[in-house]
């Protein structure tokens, strides 16, 4: 009975150890400016975007790359390349997790998820919603 509570024990051990270390590796949401001072490692910043600065979308001359501008949680306004099609209704969104590195002052974006506004709001449109038609049709 010993050798299996030892055996047990262990198991148990290396679950922990296991759980342990994939906590670990969440990540919190980073600024601009913490990502800039280790450019090597690859950090999530959470933010909205700036639509008062241009985006650049050009899918005849390259189809993966899109720029724009993000304004992080403590304010910082950086451009970000983003290396992939243009992101439908991104300036719908209410907040933007970009996954990726800081290059100079420019964020390298490799992954972008986007919190969409609620389809429960009153004031808001629904994601997929025809332009100019009313959101509040009673369905």
């Amino acid at each position: 009975m010993k050798r299996f509570q030892i055996i047990l024990l262990v198991l148990i051990a290396i679950a922990i150890g296991v759980i342990v270390s994939l906590v670990g590796d969440f990540s919190t949401y980073e600024t601009f400016a913490s990502a800039a001072r280790h450019p090597d490692k690859e950090y999530r910043v959470i933010g909205v975007l700036d639509k008062d600065l241009p985006q650049m979308y050009d899918p005849q001359k390259d189809p993966n790359y899109f720029s724009f501008y993000v304004k992080d949680k403590a304010g910082n306004i950086r451009k970000v390349v983003y290396t992939g099609s243009r992101p439908t209704d991104i300036e719908r969104s209410e907040q933007i997790v970009l996954t990726g590195h800081m290059q100079d002052s420019v964020f390298q974006c490799s992954q972008i998820l986007m919190k969409c506004p609620s389809k429960y709001k009153n004031d808001q449109v629904a994601i997929g919603q025809m332009p100019g038609s009313n959101s509040h049709s009673g369905q």
